[in-house]
């Protein structure tokens, strides 16, 4: 009989065999700089709460700015209050047996990504509020982002399917306190 344990097992072999071939058949020091730059782009949400900040000084483009704010802290809060503590999941370098790391050591558990989640959370809020170009500009450099954090070796595949789960969703969350604040604001911008 499968249980679900067997199966969570399973799972994780398989994360740890992916890193493995991508170490394997995929890195090469020539590309090495560029997925440590890309995946450093991500720390923190910096980037992307910058752009978030940059956009509210525009009137045109202030509710990108807030929807993107908004769903970099709805994804905070899912991935880094609640999922990384709940699950605590040991990293990928601690745990597979002959995986390099390609950068320093990360402080927190490893599900979900937080870069992941704060990528795809800002971008899929941006995708919905900029125009197309730029929308798909935002999920492409949140794409790479994601695969970035296999690349240097610090997270499971399944980690950064989870992030993009979290934020995909902040993302629609982002996009939807954004159109209530407005709405909130027009109401009253109407009433004085």
């Amino acid at each position: 009989m499968i249980t679900l344990d067997t199966v969570i097992q399973q799972l994780h072999i398989w994360d740890g065999q992916i890193l493995l071939f991508i170490q394997e058949y995929i890195r090469h020091d020539w590309m090495d700089w560029f997925w440590k730059a890309v995946t450093h782009l991500g720390d923190g949400g910096v980037f992307w709460i910058l752009l978030g900040i940059i956009l509210l000084f525009s009137k045109k483009t202030r509710p990108a700015g807030v929807a993107a704010l908004l769903a970099l802290l709805v994804g905070a809060l899912i991935t880094n209050v609640c999922l990384k503590n709940f699950v605590a999941r040991i990293r990928p370098y601690e745990v597979v047996e002959g995986l390099r790391l390609m950068i320093e050591r990360q402080r927190d558990y490893s599900f979900p990504s937080g870069h992941t989640s704060a990528s795809f959370a800002a971008a899929c809020a941006l995708v919905r509020t900029l125009p197309q170009k730029w929308g798909t500009v935002c999920m492409i450099l949140a794409g790479v982002i994601a695969l970035s954090r296999l690349y240097v070796g610090v997270h499971y595949p399944s980690d950064v399917l989870g992030g993009m789960v979290v934020g995909i969703f902040a993302g629609w969350a982002g996009w939807k306190l954004m159109q209530m604040l407005m709405l909130q604001m027009e109401k009253k911008r109407r009433s004085v």
